[in-house]
């Protein structure tokens, strides 16, 4: 086959254009956090991992727009060579304590720290294990490590002990586990997945992206929720969510984080995170230290939809967190259910294969402490209306 034969057969997302159901790439004209403005008309935001609604706190854009100031725009460099300020310095270092560990290591983004953890870590003879429903960046980092990869069956801890007994003693292990799924909104049973990883001697590595500024005191992640920090071996989280910058950060040993600095290829051959972006996660997190309301706040407006959708009679799954999956199944009722959405005044996130498993297509929600009562009311007489129309209730 001729290398762009592909690219001209390919045809599903231009089907799906022009029947008017495509809800990808769309450009927002202007955004609050919890409304957006699209060919102007506005839409209350449900589907962003804004979860603190951080992105437009003064004290945040402040920051951001003081470091341009300073520094300018760009490191124009890795932090490998060039590329490293006090700012980043600073951020490793208070990030360390907030998450209670030795050292941490900041990337550019969030995809690029499990690519280079796992990826450095994991050589040959190692073996890396995951749960089935890991994030896309974790199975890369897999992909791109010299070892092997096994899996297991979502959050079944029976599973994970037969992936584990089956591995040799010998063998260097990484178990790798998200701690809020970013599709099922469920947490990660780490009290469970800890005496395991103890018992066949594996190292346990925890994807926060959803967890911190979400779970724990002051948001401080899984760990933090269950008690078991000292446990975890290693903490990934990024800047684009609660933190509302971008960029990612491996938190664990001093020892392990700096092999990690000295072999992770996204890292040394990345440019780093610009000064704007590390000043913000900076002051998102002095507001998450003095701000203990804002993930209570965040947890109680999940608890509030979790409950409207159930009453509703929709499918909900497992979720127990700000990520609220509407389980719908085929891909066409999801991408009308979302249209319809979309045309009432409801900005979602529409989620077919291979995002999900097949026969799993979903409609996924995610809220930020900064929603209003009023809007989140809104938006469930209007799933009431749109799901009685479209039939999925």
């Amino acid at each position: 086959m001729e290398l762009f034969e592909k690219c001209y057969n390919y045809v599903q997302a231009k089907e799906v254009m022009s029947m008017g159901f495509y809800p990808y790439f769309i450009p927002l004209s202007d955004t609050e956090g919890t409304e957006v403005t699209i060919d102007g008309r506005k839409l209350i935001m449900i589907g962003s991992n804004n979860y603190l609604g951080l992105t437009t706190h003064p004290q945040v854009r402040e920051a951001a727009i003081e470091a341009v100031r300073k520094y300018g725009t760009s490191c124009t460099g890795s932090r490998f060579l060039n590329g490293t300020l006090h700012l980043h310095k600073q951020l490793e270092e208070e990030l360390a304590d907030f998450v209670g560990k030795e050292a941490v290591l900041v990337f550019s983004t969030g995809y690029q720290t499990n690519l280079g953890t796992i990826s450095s870590l994991v050589g040959k003879g190692d073996v890396v294990i995951t749960d089935k429903e890991d994030h896309a960046s974790i199975i890369d980092g897999c992909r791109l490590a010299y070892g092997k990869m096994l899996r297991f069956r979502h959050n079944d801890m029976a599973d994970l002990e037969r992936v584990l007994e089956k591995c040799d003693p010998d063998q260097g292990k990484l178990v790798v586990v998200d701690g809020i799924f970013s599709m099922g909104g469920d947490i990660a049973p780490l009290p469970e997945i800890v005496p395991l990883c103890k018992k066949y001697a594996a190292r346990l590595m925890v994807d926060d992206a959803h967890s911190v500024g979400v779970l724990g005191e002051n948001g401080r992640g899984t760990a933090a929720h269950f008690g078991v920090t000292d446990d975890v071996d290693l903490i990934m989280g990024t800047f684009s969510k609660s933190f509302a910058s971008l960029g990612g950060f491996i938190a664990g040993d001093e020892a392990v984080l700096h092999y990690i600095q000295h072999n992770a290829r996204s890292l040394i051959f990345s440019a780093s995170m610009p000064p704007a972006s590390v000043a913000a996660c900076l002051a998102a997190l002095e507001v998450m230290r003095t701000d203990p309301e804002l993930p209570k706040r965040l947890m109680a407006i999940a608890d509030k939809m979790r409950r409207g959708y159930q009453a509703l009679g929709y499918n909900i799954g497992d979720s127990e967190t700000p990520v609220i999956p509407i389980m719908i199944g085929d891909d066409m009722p999801t991408f009308m259910m979302w249209r319809a959405l979309f045309d009432a005044g409801v900005y979602t996130n529409a989620v077919i294969p291979p995002g999900v498993p097949p026969n799993k297509s979903l409609l996924r929600t995610s809220y930020m402490a900064t929603h209003t009562d009023e809007q989140m009311d809104r938006v469930l007489a209007l799933f009431e209306q749109v799901g009685k129309k479209v039939g999925v209730i």
